[in-house]
């Protein structure tokens, strides 16, 4: 086996990544070695490209970015026993101590002192990553390969719908990217009664339809909150799912929701907002949900029930599968709001 491989490499402070030569990342007696295939390119990896002042304060270069994966098993320390090589995983990308009080009392997706792949160690934009035994998850073969490598943030939707309990409640979602748009059948399916979907880009509007949202809106267009309440009987939405970072969005949303409702947050603001708590939250007695990752893993049986069930279809948003050499174009559609959900291939690297 070779020493080195390709990467996607955060080099420096500054915008963009760079295609390099790294050294294959060494596995421990408890850890697994990946030979990547798929990696799904994802809004956070969008701010470490940009190099935004989320970017900028939290990752150290140089770092090998992603976090969102699949492959097979090409090697397994010496005390691993739950998976062999040769099998088919993506992987849990939040590495948790295990010790702390949020792990013990079965909150390691926010862990003290949690370390996540492509943004605190080396990640998934690569021909290989070692990832924890605990991290690896064992694909069922009904998962499409291109599916199976955006199991994360399909299981930040599933968080986030099934932790703000949709279930016969009007919903809005403000923001409708990729992990928005997947939402939508996620809420469908978790027995929402209505689904509204605001966004910025008219394409990604007519998709969140075909996805199944009851109405879709311009989050530029007047009267908007007022809308929202008129088609709610004057009360406002049941639930807020929050997936934009946006913070005039975010302040919107909090408007539409009604007196008692709730509002799962889970889009990341590239800089500090603004938001007049008293009006928008205290005054309003709203319960409001800070979501992060997924649900150890609670979230990944439950997301992968929906897939097999057939009740999340995940083809008309995953837009491009691009070969991984070109990334600057996949960032550059995600730029343009020309791409949904993009899947970098990377079975065919060659020494």
């Amino acid at each position: 086996m070779a020493s080195t491989m390709k990467a996607l490499v955060k080099p420096r402070s500054a915008p963009g990544f760079e295609l390099a030569e790294v050294p294959i990342p060494k596995i421990g007696p408890t850890d697994v070695l990946v030979r990547v295939e798929k990696a799904g390119v994802c809004g956070t990896d969008a701010h470490i490209y940009g190099w935004d002042k989320w970017a900028q304060a939290r990752v150290k270069p140089p770092l090998v970015i992603g976090h969102e994966f699949m492959g097979t098993v090409e090697a397994v320390g010496d005390a691993v026993t739950s998976v062999a090589t040769g099998e088919r995983v993506s992987a849990e990308g939040h590495i948790a101590d295990l010790t702390c009080v949020l792990c013990r009392t079965g909150q390691a997706h926010i862990c003290e002192r949690v370390e996540i792949i492509g943004v605190d160690r080396d990640g998934s934009f690569a021909e290989f990553i070692a990832i924890p035994e605990y991290n690896v998850w064992k694909l069922d073969p009904a998962i499409p390969d291109e599916y199976a490598a955006i199991f994360d943030p399909l299981g930040n939707a599933v968080h986030t719908v099934m932790a703000a309990g949709v279930s016969t409640k009007s919903v809005v979602i403000t923001g409708v990217g990729s992990i928005g748009l997947m939402a939508i059948p996620v809420a469908r399916a978790a027995g929402a009664a209505s689904v509204y979907a605001i966004d910025v880009n008219p394409a990604k509007l007519e998709l969140a339809k075909r996805l199944g949202a009851d109405a879709t809106f311009l989050a530029t267009q007047s009267g908007l909150v007022d809308d929202i309440k008129r088609r709610t009987n004057g009360d406002g939405v049941d639930v807020l799912l929050e997936m934009s970072g946006s913070g005039v969005a975010i302040d919107q949303g909090l408007q539409m929701v009604r007196n008692g409702g709730t509002a799962a947050l889970l889009g990341i603001p590239s800089d500090n907002i603004n938001i007049n708590l008293a009006e928008r939250i205290i005054f309003k007695g709203l319960t409001v949900l800070g979501i992060n990752g997924r649900r150890m893993f609670e979230t990944w049986y439950q997301t992968q029930a929906l897939v097999k069930s057939g009740r999340v279809d995940l083809r008309p948003i995953i837009t491009h599968v691009l070969p991984y050499d070109k990334f600057d174009r996949a960032f550059e559609l995600m730029r343009t709001g020309e791409a949904a959900k993009i899947v970098l291939d990377f079975t065919g690297i060659t020494k």
